[in-house]
């Protein structure tokens, strides 16, 4: 999975790194601060909502757009994870480019829809 979110994002142009677990995210996203990143919310070591809450309370990552991407579609989860600052919630399965269409909107500046656009 890790490797087709890189594919369907690579052609945005935009440098890419990747973390295995949640620990890793936290910490490169403290050490590289990204324009923007794709977290699940089923990771290793520490699950994307609490990832997200650490990225959020940190000064220097909270302003980073986070869209959680995960297979996780129930509501309590998708309310927790806009609650805590992600902009955007998709589910898997996912097409691609619509993936790379949403981050590249939101990079530049795009309103944030309050639901995920259709499969």
């Amino acid at each position: 999975m890790l490797m087709l979110i890189k594919l369907s994002l690579k052609k945005l142009r935009h440098e890419i790194i990747t973390a295995t677990d949640g620990v890793q995210a936290v910490a490169l996203a403290t050490q590289e601060k990204p324009d923007f990143i794709v977290m699940d919310v089923t990771m290793p070591e520490l699950d994307g909502l609490s990832a997200l809450k650490q990225l959020k309370a940190k000064p220097e990552t909270a302003g980073i757009p986070v869209l959680m991407l995960t297979t996780r579609g129930q509501t309590i989860t998708r309310e927790a994870a806009q609650n805590t600052g992600a902009v955007l919630y998709l589910t898997k399965p996912f097409r691609p480019s619509a993936l790379a269409a949403e981050v590249q909107r939101i990079i530049d500046g795009g309103t944030v829809p309050t639901a995920a656009p259709a499969e």
